[in-house]
């Protein structure tokens, strides 16, 4: 087949093969547009914003590639994906082949194809992105994974050896997963604790359906379960069992619990009726369906006019969401500017054209209730930029002028600290000051024999391919232990231990 459109030269595209091009006619063919929904459409529905590359539009942005030999792109990925490899067997059209590449050090490549910041990661380094739009790495990964699922031909998990040895993973999100998936192929027996009554952790809790469909996460954990991963929901590991007792009926232990822990600002009328944390706003819509009210009966007040304070994608998705549940205004309350948004720009893109309102360079300083109890008003302080800080963003600072906003819900989205439980069972398992796990860095050994720690619980909340990065480590770390059955102490900079 050939490509005859006004978006790409005419190229021959055989039904396999690759055609030789130099590196010039490479860099002439533009970066391939995915095809969306409406905007206008998609804010009133639940349904994925993103449609996903054809097979040809995968093919042309592959041929993008130019299979640098220093493969500079893979230095900015967590874990290290052979990405001209699948690249050069994509623009052949050998979909099989690529993505048995992927996975061979990607386990969720439809997740991460979906949700992971790649213009801040592999696509950051890509070549072709010094002088124009960079290969789309992430469109390509998400097209491969999907076309595998469509196929049925993802090819099971199979155990090198059966070892007998058996580990215990608390938490079924990213890292969680990651780790089960290569401690299983290892060979080894493998239990996951997840305390939701669903496996996913922030992958179901805490993204929304538009963004990542639950179909999409509940197949990757089947693929776990044909492999002989038990998963076991509903059990809180610290209440309901110890990370001893564990250790009792298990060789290993990896922590993968994620930083859950709603962080609010300690303003005046938080505690009204209608302000919520960013985890519990997301949690009642995503995990307990009340997008899917009536038929799932999940409580969550019906909104007016919302506000979302932060500027990172939780933020994002919390005033997608609140569109989407019918809200005639959501206003998106950030104290910096635009620049300064951690947010990935093609969220925000999505937020602007969704009709969500930017109020930027404010930020709440109280919260005001009616007769009932419930939020009314949102006070905000209009802020002005000064210096960069230690984060290389301008600093935020008050003016003094106020500006009343009429609100009856309120959505805090401003980080999230690391979930308590089991540090605060296991006096064994040390963590800073702020309550992440002390864990050795390429290994995530803790202070506890035995036990491992990776994902957001020791880095803070991070991205969901950094998580998986950390699962795959401690994954190599406890295979040589179960393997050598030596302990060596681990070499962790203790900064600020909780006493």
């Amino acid at each position: 087949m050939s490509t005859t459109d006004t978006q790409n030269p005419a190229i021959d595209l055989p039904e396999h093969g690759a055609p030789a091009l130099t590196p010039k006619q490479r860099m002439a063919i533009p970066r391939q547009s995915m095809p969306e929904q409406d905007p206008k459409v998609r804010a009133t529905n639940f349904d994925e914003v993103n449609y996903g590359l054809t097979p040809l539009a995968a093919r042309m942005e592959a041929l993008r590639c130019l299979q640098c030999k220093t493969q500079p792109c893979r230095s900015g990925c967590p874990v290290m994906v052979r990405i001209p490899d699948f690249m050069a067997k994509v623009a052949e059209g050998d979909f099989g082949a690529a993505i048995r590449i992927i996975k061979g050090d990607n386990v969720l490549p439809a997740i991460s194809g979906r949700v992971c910041p790649q213009e801040t990661q592999c696509e950051k380094f890509c070549t072709l992105g010094k002088k124009g739009q960079s290969v789309a790495i992430g469109r390509v990964e998400r097209f491969l994974a999907d076309w595998e699922r469509a196929q049925g031909v993802a090819e099971p998990i199979r155990p090198e050896k059966k070892t007998g040895k058996k580990v215990a993973i608390v938490g079924a999100g990213p890292a969680g997963l990651t780790a089960a998936a290569d401690l299983a192929r290892m060979g080894h027996e493998v239990d996951i604790y997840e305390a939701l009554h669903r496996p996913g952790g922030v992958l179901v809790y805490g993204i929304p359906e538009f963004r990542l469909p639950k179909a999409i996460v509940d197949a990757e954990v089947k693929e776990l379960e044909k492999a002989g991963v038990r998963i076991h929901t509903s059990v809180v590991i610290g209440q309901t069992i110890t990370v001893d007792e564990l250790l009792a009926s298990h060789d290993a232990l990896f922590v993968a619990t994620g930083a859950g822990l709603p962080t609010f600002m300690g303003l005046s009328g938080e505690n009204l009726n209608g302000v919520y944390s960013a985890n519990e706003y997301l949690t009642r819509v995503n995990l307990m369906r009340a997008y899917q009210f009536p038929q799932a009966d999940t409580p969550i007040a019906k909104s007016r006019s919302v506000a979302v304070v932060g500027g990172g994608n939780v933020a994002m998705d919390a005033a997608r969401t609140a569109k989407r549940l019918g809200a005639e205004h959501v206003y998106l309350v950030y104290r910096r500017a635009r620049a300064e948004m951690p947010a990935r720009a093609e969220e925000v893109h999505h937020a602007e054209e969704e009709g969500i309102e930017f109020m930027l360079l404010h930020n709440p300083v109280a919260y005001e209730g009616d007769e009932t109890g419930r939020v009314c008003l949102a006070k905000l302080e209009k802020m002005a930029l000064g210096e960069p800080d230690a984060s290389g963003r301008r600093s935020p600072s008050p003016t003094g002028e106020i500006v009343d906003v009429p609100v009856d819900t309120v959505v805090v989205a401003i980080g999230n600290g690391p979930n308590p439980l089991v540090p605060k069972t296991t006096p064994a398992i040390k963590t800073k000051r702020r309550g992440n796990i002390l864990a050795e860095k390429g290994t995530g050994k803790t202070t506890m024999k035995g036990v491992w720690a990776g994902g957001d619980i020791v880095l803070g909340a991070a991205t969901v391919i950094l998580a998986m990065g950390a699962g795959r480590a401690a994954a190599r770390s406890i295979d040589e232990y179960l393997t050598t059955g030596e302990w060596t102490d681990p070499v962790i900079e203790e900064d600020a231990p909780r006493k």
